[in-house]
């Protein structure tokens, strides 16, 4: 696996990246040869030909990387695959068409190129994929994974790689005692843990992973350090968790994983940074949004009795509370008859109004005058109401660790898990939300503002 942006992309996943760019410019590349009667190479060359083509390419992967076929390789129907692609095309003919309109002619494709470039890239593109998942992904070396123990983590991590063959791995089994080998779904026990040499030596991983949830007295430690005296790699499932399922699992994490990490954050150097252009940002956004912000206003108040603006307490850095400013998408004084009650699905406190405003993300946008008063940064992990954070630092461990950052309007977990409204989903979000503080910088963060905005634009997870 490669790191991009403090986050792991499969080698898979970067090698059709490559591969499709390099097919898709030779397309429209060819389509040029195909449809001009002079000479190609001088609209190449001298009429910013590979320019043109480029913005084509781009705003094609663009839209297949928002239809998520960069990040799920396995091919459930072929027909879905062809029309996914040909609405990638449409998308990027659109585009072209709004190059043209604005009369923007040294950036957008002559109309035949256009054209027989797409036809070529419609024809070849889906068989390359086809061909991809069914010869190339297998071809490509994939290590080969051992688990010593089979706990929760150990089962989670072995369903997601069952699910994601293009992260890179293979999973062999597990070693585990014979009394424990009732609660193992999806896993082929190798062996007893007493066995490990013989399995090894058997099986012949590239890797093994400890996830036994119980090691006092059962740990094989003379084993492991023969195996890894004799060059095979050791690592523990929490470190293999964070780079498949991208987010530290607190089932089997302990305080001294935490205390003596060497690697967890967050900097004071990139904290500091981060505060910095969070408020740049903010105050750009502020500005170009502030005409949608007043008809927002204007809708708000029109819809329901009340006023337009929403604010809250919430829970910020370092425990300490905050007002939060939101526009209001719920009918005044909803929770007078309740208390504080989390948002669920078709919640009938929603205003109709409020429901557009939800699904549109438009309600967040006065949160970037938080931000510009240092209560928020743009990124960070989701601020909460006090009432539940009283209430999940005591049912969940290290909870409380999440504020030593700031807030932020989106982050790691808003990106990556549903909006929840049990104690599980909030565990799921803690867990996202330890890989954020642990891996913050400004690359991870602009990372996760380039998925907000798909997230935004294909109106996913709002309630």
């Amino acid at each position: 696996m490669i790191r991009l942006f403090r986050v792991f992309v499969p080698s898979s996943v970067v090698a059709l990246l490559v591969s499709e760019a390099i097919l898709l410019f030779t397309c429209y590349v060819l389509g040029a040869y195909f449809v001009l009667d002079a000479d190609p190479e001088v609209f190449l060359l001298y009429d910013n030909g590979f320019a043109r083509i480029a913005i084509v390419v781009a705003c094609l992967m663009l839209a297949i990387y928002f239809q998520d076929l960069y990040t799920q390789l396995r091919i459930k129907s072929r027909l879905a695959l062809f029309q996914q692609l040909g609405l990638a095309l449409g998308t990027a003919f659109l585009a072209q068409t709004s190059l043209a309109y604005l009369r923007l002619h040294e950036f957008f494709l002559p109309t035949w190129i256009m054209i027989s470039g797409s036809a070529l890239a419609l024809g070849l593109l889906p068989s390359w994929r086809i061909f991809y998942a069914a010869v190339v992904m297998k071809a490509m070396r994939s290590e080969r994974i051992l688990f010593l123990g089979a706990g929760s983590l150990v089962r989670e991590i072995s369903a997601h790689l069952t699910e994601h063959p293009e992260k890179g791995f293979i999973t062999l089994g597990c070693v585990e005692d014979p009394e424990r080998v009732g609660e193992i779904a999806g896993l082929k026990v190798l062996g007893k843990i007493s066995d490990l040499r013989r399995v090894v030596d058997e099986w012949r991983p590239d890797r093994i992973v400890v996830g036994m949830e119980e090691r006092r007295g059962r740990l094989p430690v003379n084993q492991l350090l023969d195996i890894r005296l004799a060059g095979t790699p050791v690592e523990d499932a929490i470190n293999i968790g964070e780079a498949t399922l991208e987010r530290i699992s607190t089932s089997e994490l302990r305080p001294a994983q935490l205390i003596f990490s060497a690697e967890l954050g967050p900097h004071p150097r990139r904290v500091m940074l981060q505060s910095v252009y969070s408020t740049i940002i903010a105050a750009l956004a502020a500005i170009l949004t502030a005409p949608i912000m007043l008809l927002v206003a204007f809708t708000v108040r029109l819809s329901s009795a009340g006023p337009a603006l929403f604010r809250q307490q919430r829970v910020g850095k370092d425990s300490a509370p905050f007002t939060l400013y939101k526009f209001r998408s719920m009918y005044q004084n909803a929770e007078s008859g309740s208390g504080a009650v989390w948002a669920k699905k078709g919640d009938p406190r929603v205003t109709r109004a409020g429901k557009w405003l939800r699904r549109l993300r438009l309600d967040e946008l006065p949160q970037l005058f938080n931000v510009l008063r240092g209560e928020m940064s743009i990124v960070g992990p989701r601020p909460e109401r006090p009432e539940f954070v009283e209430e999940l630092e005591k049912r969940i461990p290290y909870y409380r660790q999440r504020h030593c950052v700031k807030p932020g309007i989106t982050g790691w977990a808003q990106i990556n898990h549903k909006y929840g409204d049990t104690v599980e989903d909030s565990i799921a979000k803690l867990e996202y939300d330890l890989y954020y503080i642990k891996n913050l910088a400004p690359a991870l963060d602009a990372y996760i503002m380039f998925q907000t905005a798909k997230v935004m634009l294909l109106s996913r997870g709002s309630q």
